[in-house]
């Protein structure tokens, strides 16, 4: 797209490199010359925080890892010494640590500008791809960066994770056991991730530039989705974006600076200065913020798909999440890149959006917390005053334990008995209690939850004990909406936006009338 150089070397020095090394000429057409559609809105400015990000991360973490023990018995406090004794440490570890969220949040809106805007359609779909990889490489980074302070929700969190990779069938226990380099999370498993994560950003960066190659190929997308026809419909790079890319890169780096010295442990979880302790469980096991959205995906599998069972199924969905992303640009149907012009498109898009924020909020809750009122009830069924007989009772066979036990509930029944309880003993063997006589008595207890329930169903029990041991339950347990609910109708529209209304929508929506030319809606 960026046609013939026009750099011109202006001394004999630039001249002479030209000739052995044409590094300013690259410099000067990608980011000088390199024409640009000029209809760029704000959004196309997020790329330019990306590579900020990117560059504060790897120049914070080699200087991190100068001073990180990676080694169990002294990670925590390494981390700690950092933050209090190394000159600056705290500053360091704190545009580390926020500058990971700041990271994942510019990213999430790159990715947004690209669904709606279809930054993934052709001729884009290598820049796609390449996009996501990245994505994919950041998540991993990102997971394996939350392990390495060795807090509890560290420690935790990587048991989790890892546990995951136990329920692919065949090969999963021996993947389990090659990552975390043993049976168990242990000092090869911090060695390993701390590799991994020292490496993963460099990795990243190489992907990064094969991504501008890609964009420079191809050109880039805007606002209409319409192709560059002229020089008309494009500008120079600098000044013009550049002035756009500064201008928010400053905005942002305010929000930056506002987490790092006003909130730096706003984004974190308090458990994480808790060292590592792998004989207490915290009651809540949460990753980071930016990874809750598919944390809600694996846990909203909370059932057998066929012979694919509940842990299986939620790994599979969980990366699947990820995978459909790949694949966007042969799903998408329509012929119209920009959802600017699809009415209809864009209103399951922005229901996407919601979706997701949604599944972040449900990753970072209880998922058994009830989010409508339900009343659970129970009756409690029992017999006072009256004689207490007991005895015992033998099946012929244990086949033909149950029979026996109902043909004897039957004939106390018949004869008066108001309450009869059989406690079994062995295989054939019960013992047999019956109150005749006496008066029956009921009463109905309610509360909001389960637990609540069970525990005035025992406090009636003991009240009840007190006159009689003899007592039947019967509980009313009502259908709940709970956040595993919830997560599991986001993750269906989730999957059905990329697999079902994307595709059909291409096919049936009649989109609106597209400009000619990026110059039209600009001049007119």
């Amino acid at each position: 797209m960026s046609g013939p150089s026009t750099y011109e070397p202006k001394s004999g020095l630039t001249r002479w490199l030209d000739k052995r090394l044409p590094i300013i000429r690259l410099a000067h057409d990608s980011f000088v010359a390199y024409p640009t559609p000029r209809n760029l809105n704000y959004w196309w400015t997020f790329g330019a925080m990306l590579s900020l990000c990117l560059v504060v991360q790897i120049v914070s973490g080699i200087v991190l890892a100068m001073h990180y023990i990676p080694h169990v018995d002294h990670a925590f406090a390494s981390v700690q010494r950092i933050d209090r004794d190394v000159p600056y440490g705290w500053l360091i570890q704190n545009i580390h640590s926020v500058g990971a969220s700041m990271f994942f949040l510019a990213v999430y809106i790159h990715m947004f500008r690209g669904l709606y805007y279809g930054s993934y359609k052709a001729p884009r779909e290598v820049l796609w791809i390449l996009g996501c990889i990245i994505y994919a490489l950041m998540v991993v980074t990102g997971f394996l960066g939350y392990t390495l302070p060795w807090g509890q929700m560290s420690f935790w969190g990587a048991t989790v994770i890892t546990n995951i990779l136990g329920a692919v069938p065949f090969i999963g226990e021996s993947i389990q056991v090659w990552i975390r380099g043993g049976g168990s999370i242990d000092q090869p498993t911090l060695n390993r991730f701390f590799s991994l994560h020292y490496l993963l950003p460099f990795v990243i960066a190489g992907v990064v530039a094969l991504h501008v190659w890609a964009l420079h190929e191809s050109g880039q997308n805007n606002p209409t989705g319409v192709e560059v026809k002229s020089k008309a419909d494009t500008v120079a790079f600098t000044p013009y974006a550049t002035a756009k890319d500064l201008f928010a890169t400053t905005l942002f780096l305010i929000l930056f600076a506002t987490f790092v010295f006003y909130m730096p442990n706003a984004l974190g979880h308090a458990d994480n200065y808790i060292p590592a302790n792998p004989l207490q469980t915290p009651p809540e096991i949460v990753p980071e913020w930016y990874l809750l959205p598919f944390y809600a995906v694996l846990r909203a599998i909370d059932f057998n798909i066929g012979p694919i069972d509940s842990k299986l199924g939620g790994v599979i969905a969980m990366f699947a999440s990820i995978g459909v992303l790949f694949v966007l640009p042969w799903l998408d149907t329509s012929k119209v890149r920009s959802m600017r012009y699809r009415p209809i498109a864009r209103q399951f898009f922005l229901i996407f959006v919601v979706v997701c924020l949604a599944l972040g909020w449900c990753g970072g809750q209880n998922p058994g917390k009830i989010l409508l009122p339900a009343t659970f009830s129970a009756t409690l069924n029992w017999v006072e005053g009256g004689q207490v007989a007991t005895q015992a009772i033998e099946a012929p066979g244990e086949s033909q334990f149950d029979e026996t036990a109902a043909a004897t509930r039957a004939s106390l029944t018949q004869g008066g008995a108001a309450m009869v309880m059989i406690q079994r003993l062995n295989a054939t063997d019960a013992s047999v209690t019956s109150v005749s006589g006496g008066a029956a008595q009921s009463r109905t207890v309610t509360a909001a939850t389960q637990d609540e329930l069970e525990a005035e169903i025992q406090h009636l029990k003991d009240e009840v004990g007190a006159r009689t041991p003899f007592f039947s339950v019967a509980r009313n347990i009502p259908f709940t909406f709970t956040v595993t609910t919830f997560s599991q109708i986001l993750t269906l529209y989730y999957f059905l936006f990329f697999l079902v209304i994307l595709p059909i929508l291409g096919l049936r929506e009649t989109p609106g009338r597209v400009p000619d030319t990026i110059a039209k809606p600009v001049t007119a």
